[in-house]
């Protein structure tokens, strides 16, 4: 692949663009804003851990105006069911009077998918977006049906309310490349938003993308190289999330019951990547590896009882990874 300096403009446009036009709307929330971008890019999907009021829908609305995409948002009850959100067979009358099965498809069918509060549904229903999330298909009745692309699903959980919830499983975890947390915002950037009326706004918002070239641009992702050097240390990191008689971190033997598999290999290469250059870069650093390592492996390490215990969160067990790669590793 050519290292066209057009190229690297194209991605370091994109980026403030978007800023310049979800500013509009939202306040701060930078980083938040680049890792989904992040995650879009690489073909990736979100969960967004925070409490209510904090912006997640419209973030995610302004997200689809501005890249000019088809926005769908599905509200998760413990009463919905998967044909509510794949769409089902009804019958309907055709010109003749006949009356045949005609597909009539759910809210899924979008580009951009945002999955609102996920884990309020019983893990049936939250297994109805596991094959569309991982194959870009849904299948009703024995049909297959094509997802349109780029298809991106943005769940959201509220980490307050445990009632009624439904924990989702480890597989269904494992389809989101990202888990991002979500803060209340500093002081300034909260009296900026009391001030401000965002309904009008988010109609001011200007497509600054077509969905053709966003297709461009998630493909050559794809091509972009890596040096042996950092796909070494991606590799290894992974690894060292797994608790074994070969892993030099006592930290992590002690705290950790399960690590991360192989497909967090591969979705910290890929948005590795996408951070180098929307950063303006080809070379794809360590750095850009350990930006997105929290959000990849977060929700991917399962602590065990003596980190539960002693109040050890997956965030330190990376921590101390980091660590020592940085010394181990030169």
């Amino acid at each position: 692949m050519k290292k066209d300096t057009r190229l690297i403009e194209r991605f370091s446009n994109l980026k403030k663009k978007l800023y310049k036009e979800i500013e509009k709307v939202i306040i701060g929330q930078k980083e938040i804003l680049e890792k989904i971008l992040i995650a879009l890019l690489a073909q990736g999907h979100c969960i967004i851990i925070g409490v209510p009021g904090l912006a997640k829908t419209l973030l995610v609305k302004a997200l689809a105006n501005a890249l000019d995409l088809k926005f769908n948002r599905i509200q998760f009850t413990p009463d919905l069911m998967p044909s509510d959100i794949t769409g089902s067979d009804i019958i309907q009358q055709t010109k003749t009077g006949k009356r045949e099965f005609q597909f009539v498809p759910g809210p899924i069918f979008a580009n951009i998918v945002l999955a609102d509060e996920i884990n309020r549904t019983p893990p049936k229903t939250q297994s109805a977006l596991l094959q569309a999330m991982q194959e870009k298909i849904v299948t009703v009745n024995g049909k297959t049906y094509s997802l349109e692309l780029p298809f991106f699903v943005l769940a959201t959980q509220n980490p307050i309310e445990q009632e009624g919830t439904y924990p989702l499983p480890e597989a269904q975890l494992d389809r989101f490349m990202f888990s991002i947390d979500i803060d209340y915002p500093d002081e300034k950037s909260e009296r900026e938003i009391a001030k401000r009326d965002t309904s009008e706004k988010l109609n001011s918002i200007k497509k600054i993308i077509k969905r053709k070239e966003l297709l461009e641009i998630q493909k050559i992702v794809e091509e972009v190289p890596v040096s042996d050097y950092v796909l070494n240390y991606g590799v290894k990191l992974i690894r060292l999330t797994r608790p074994n008689d070969n892993n030099p971190i006592k930290y992590v033997n002690k705290f950790v019951e399960w690590g991360a598999g192989t497909r967090a290999a591969q979705y910290l290469v890929l948005s590795a990547k996408v951070k180098a250059l929307l950063d303006g870069r080809f070379a794809v650093a360590r750095d850009d590896i350990n930006f997105v390592a929290f959000n990849i492996l977060s929700h991917r390490i399962i602590p065990n009882f003596n980190a539960d215990a002693e109040g050890i969160k997956p965030r330190h067990i990376i921590n101390e990874i980091i660590k020592y790669l940085k010394t181990s590793i030169k």
